[in-house]
């Protein structure tokens, strides 16, 4: 069993996801057997919720030992996580904030999975999340994507427009009101048919880049339902991007140099069977 204080409104969905990954995984299940209570009621369905309500989950403690990641590296300063796909990056923080001192420095979508870095001081918050804006983590991602690539290998240069209403982007060729410029870097590592194992390396960092910019040329990445292939997930019976943050690489200042050099990779490897 597991309580928890909402501190604003949302829905429950939203509160779980963000607050509590091990029940996330299982919330369609405890909904169904009405074992989430919010403020002593039981609840059968996904409500809203307000600041101060007290959620309770009956939660198993083999629900609540399902492990939402992997750790790949831990010392005074820095923390990187090797994430589950279906876990949000806030949910993953609030998780680890149970056990101390964590800051968010970045984030991944909730079906990417792979590494995530969080800092454990305030002093190496800030040189990271530096680091982030500057270009001077070098990240480098796997994806199964549509094999419509006419090269093997290019540096795209587009312009993405946020649309806050829709929790979506639209990729342009050319800039646009309200547009930032992106840039993608993409090698097709293997070639499978209709799919095809695709590296790619971030020269910008913007919401959704990579899904919304494969998809802008004709590649979605495989099991994307925002701006995939329908008839492609449908096939290999994909409902989640995949999607990995292979591969971090740090060129760091201000104290955390000791970290330049060293290669922290993901175990996940994209593959075409649902997760």
């Amino acid at each position: 069993m597991k309580t928890f204080t909402a501190d604003a409104a949302c829905s429950l969905k939203e509160f779980t996801d963000f607050n509590f990954p091990q029940g996330a995984f299982c919330f369609s299940r405890l909904l169904k057997a009405r074992d989430i209570k919010v403020n002593g009621a039981r609840i059968g369905k996904n409500v809203a919720i307000a600041a101060g309500d007290i959620i309770t989950y009956y939660t198993t403690p083999a629900q609540e030992a399902k492990q939402s990641h992997f750790t790949v590296y831990e010392d005074a300063n820095i923390y990187v996580a090797d994430k589950f796909s279906g876990v949000t990056s806030e949910g993953l923080f609030a998780e680890l904030r149970g056990r101390g001192e964590f800051y968010a420095v970045h984030r991944l979508d909730r079906n990417t999975e792979g590494l995530i870095v969080f800092a454990k001081t305030k002093s190496a918050e800030g040189l990271l999340l530096a680091a982030f804006k500057q270009r001077q983590v070098q990240k480098t991602y796997l994806a199964l994507c549509k094999n419509n690539f006419k090269t093997d290998g290019a540096l795209l240069t587009a312009y993405l427009v946020k649309d806050e209403k829709t929790s979506s982007v639209k990729i342009y060729d050319c800039p646009v009101n309200g547009a930032v410029k992106i840039i993608t870097e993409f090698t097709v590592a293997e070639r499978r048919g209709d799919i095809a194992l695709v590296k790619i390396n971030l020269h910008t960092g913007k919401t959704h880049q990579i899904r919304a910019h494969t998809a802008h040329i004709g590649c979605p990445v495989l099991g994307d339902e925002k701006y995939g292939d329908g008839a492609l997930n449908k096939k290999y019976k994909c409902a989640r991007q995949r999607l990995v943050s292979k591969q971090i690489i740090f060129n760091l200042q201000g104290g955390l140099e000791y970290l330049n050099g060293k290669v922290f990779e993901s175990r996940f490897t994209p593959k075409t069977e649902d997760l």
